[in-house]
């Protein structure tokens, strides 16, 4: 059984974070493991409380999984400082980890924000560059670009400035080498990740969920998809990036696991799960069959 690692934030009402990562990962029959960075007190209506987990400890986490059950793909979530992000960064390196996805997570389904601004720039300079994929939605590509979005080619547009900024990182720090994550990156692709910008914020067609992929060689990709009328969308981001670290794990291309992945998101969405007082999970679980009542 191929094993994926999550290292992402704690959800106390289990709908995104760690606890979504989870139940996708075993919805695609996957072993599970965990790296918590923070500990949240929130739920369908909003975040009350982070608590941030120390970054040794979050090393320590790391080893511990690292020298056991090895990952055959890891999903990095909600990282809030710069200091947990390094700490990240060195495990990663220290284990030649492979087959990374990281989803910039800034801000809450509810709102609430969940990084500090430090964070982000550590985010791009010591993560990004070693990660398989990136997934930004459409305000956390503008807060990465620089750039406001509001047309399908600003969307094109942010997904090169990042990557420039990407490869920029890779080229100014002395202790980043690609070809233990990526080994079979190119010359070209050194430092840079493919960037799929997650279009569920929209630009464009109103009834679209239409997201964009910049491959790491450079070829670009919109796929499309119809919008799901359903206001429950707590945990989409974080669901989204572990399915498609379940894809990397299981072998296939970039390409193909985005696709999977935007599909079984796209599944979890229209079956229609309802619960709490404001945006509701997702039923992971939604390709066995209807919910018992």
């Amino acid at each position: 059984m191929k094993a994926v690692l999550t290292i992402a934030g704690s959800d106390s009402s289990g709908g995104a974070g760690i606890q979504a990562d989870m139940k996708t990962i075993a919805a695609h029959q996957l072993f599970a493991e965990s790296v918590i960075t923070a500990l949240t007190a929130q739920n369908t209506l909003g975040v009350k409380g982070v608590l941030d987990v120390d970054p040794a400890f979050v090393g320590q986490q790391i080893d511990a999984v690292f020298e056991d059950i090895r990952p055959d793909a890891v999903k990095i979530g909600m990282v809030s400082s710069p200091e947990i992000v390094r700490a990240i960064a060195d495990g990663l390196v220290r284990h030649k980890a492979q087959n990374i996805v990281v989803d910039p997570v800034m801000v809450a389904t509810s709102g609430s924000a969940l990084i500090a601004d430090a964070a982000v720039d550590a985010l791009v300079e010591l993560l990004f560059p070693r990660a398989t994929v990136i997934t930004p939605n459409i305000p956390e590509a503008e807060v990465l670009a620089g750039m406001a979005i509001a047309t399908r080619e600003d969307v094109e547009r942010a997904a090169d400035l990042i990557a420039a900024r990407c490869r920029a990182a890779a080229e100014t720090d002395p202790s980043f080498e690609a070809a233990e994550s990526r080994p079979a990156a190119t010359a070209d692709e050194l430092g840079v990740p493919a960037i799929m910008i997650k279009g569920g914020h929209g630009v464009g067609d109103p009834d679209a969920a239409d997201d964009f992929l910049l491959m790491a060689h450079g070829e670009r990709v919109w796929l499309h998809g119809p919008r799901i009328d359903n206001d429950n969308t707590h945990g989409t981001g974080c669901s989204l990036s572990s399915a498609i670290a379940c894809g990397l794990a299981q072998g296939f291309a970039v390409d193909v696991a985005v696709r999977q992945a935007k599909a079984y998101v796209a599944g979890a969405l229209a079956d229609g799960l309802n619960l709490g007082k404001g945006s509701g999970p997702l039923n992971h679980m939604w390709a066995y069959g209807p919910v018992p009542c």
